[in-house]
């Protein structure tokens, strides 16, 4: 998988330690799809994934773009369920 060096960036933030509070959403679901994601569109601000047989249902941060850090920790457990980690 070659990401380009943004979504390098957003995947290095999502498993930074400690948790950071200042990763817009926007910037995860740009990410995804260069993992080779599925996303698909769920009620209201819910977002569905899919990523090596592994699916997640996150919901869309309001009405700041920031992800908060209980979402951030969700995301990398999936990601590490997925098989991905930072390089």
């Amino acid at each position: 998988m070659a990401l380009s060096s943004k979504h390098h960036k957003t995947l290095t933030a999502v498993f930074d330690d400690p948790v950071r509070a200042n990763v817009k959403w926007s910037e995860i679901e740009k990410l995804l799809p260069a993992l080779g994601a599925d996303l698909s569109e769920g009620c209201g601000s819910r977002v569905r994934i899919q990523l090596n047989g592994v699916g997640a249902v996150f919901l869309r941060p309001h009405p700041k773009p920031d992800t908060d850090k209980g979402a951030l920790r969700s995301m990398r457990r999936f990601l590490r369920e997925a098989g991905i980690r930072p390089t």
